[in-house]
């Protein structure tokens, strides 16, 4: 089947030309095939375009009208394939960006008037849950996604690493004892993260995650802000990522715990989109915004132990 936007071209480069070897040359075309293309057109609209003979080639009143119309379409086309080409190279237009609730509102919505400045073509509708939303149905460009990546057709990028910190109020510390091992957690009011992968009960330590230490608590909840406000009161323990409680650690409000364990180090922040050969260059510009800031160290880590 004759591609039918091919066939609108060839008909306008004829009426423009007046020769059918004309437009097959301007077009890299063979005249028997540009005779393919009109006569295909002509029999799908049910009308004569041209008046052939062999010496003349004359558009018909038919033609004409139609003429008006494809010149207007193609117009059309040729300036929304321009307006796809400089979106590829100018960072520009509508980039929706979701982030987990915590993150957002702390790492990235402060750095969004500097992106602003950097690039005013581009808007940015920055959406926060902490429900893994799908790019392509919902039509999201972005999304930043934080701890282990499950397999995916997404492209991600590592942003930044995403440390854990075991921590309690010195409070609670006080009136029930600080745990020195991470089996002793067992025995602790240990807060629960109700969206974490392993579930509110389960804590991992060591650098790959292969410890793991069975917990309870008196609170869960599904923001990791509510948990550390609720630490911070002396609740309980918490395990969080430094993003979240590294102010609070750096003002004493929290302490860190002394365990036997390293915390999760495979854990990261990653910016995640669809794949494409060609991103188009708002969303390049944000990943590489958001790189550069949060490298070599990211922000919430600097001078924390």
């Amino acid at each position: 089947m004759l591609d039918r936007l091919t066939g609108l071209e060839v008909f306008a480069k004829v009426a423009g030309l007046g020769s059918l070897s004309a437009a097959g040359r301007a077009m890299g075309m063979s005249q028997t095939m540009v005779t393919k293309h009109l006569a295909a057109l002509e029999a799908r609209l049910g009308v004569k375009l041209f008046h052939r003979t062999t010496r003349r080639l004359a558009i018909t009143e038919a033609g004409r009208s139609y003429l008006e119309a494809s010149e207007r379409i193609l117009a059309e086309m040729e300036a929304a394939n321009a307006a796809v080409a400089a979106d590829r190279v100018e960072p520009r237009g509508l980039l929706r960006l979701n982030v987990p609730v915590v993150f957002g509102t702390r790492q990235i919505a402060s750095l969004l008037p500097q992106f602003a400045q950097l690039y005013p073509q581009v808007t940015v509708e920055l959406g926060l849950n902490d429900r893994h939303v799908d790019l392509a149905e919902e039509g999201w460009d972005m999304a930043i996604r934080i701890g282990a990546l499950a397999d995916s057709s997404l492209i991600a990028r590592r942003l930044a690493p995403c440390r854990m910190a075991t921590c309690a109020a010195p409070s609670y510390l006080k009136a029930r004892g600080t745990p020195r091992i991470v089996a002793e957690l067992a025995a602790h009011n240990c807060l629960g993260y109700t969206l974490a992968l392993s579930g509110p009960h389960r804590r991992s330590f060591g650098r790959r995650a292969e410890v793991s230490v069975s917990v309870s608590g008196d609170l869960r909840a599904n923001n990791g802000d509510a948990l550390l406000a609720a630490a911070v009161a002396g609740q309980g323990i918490i395990y969080q990522p430094t993003f979240i409680v590294a102010d609070d650690l750096r003002a004493g409000r929290l302490t860190a715990l002394p365990l036997d364990q390293p915390t999760n180090e495979s854990l990261a922040v990653h910016a995640v989109y669809l794949p494409d050969r060609h991103p188009p260059a708002k969303l390049r510009a944000f990943i590489d915004f958001i790189a550069a800031r949060f490298a070599p160290e990211p922000p919430w880590d600097r001078g924390l132990a």
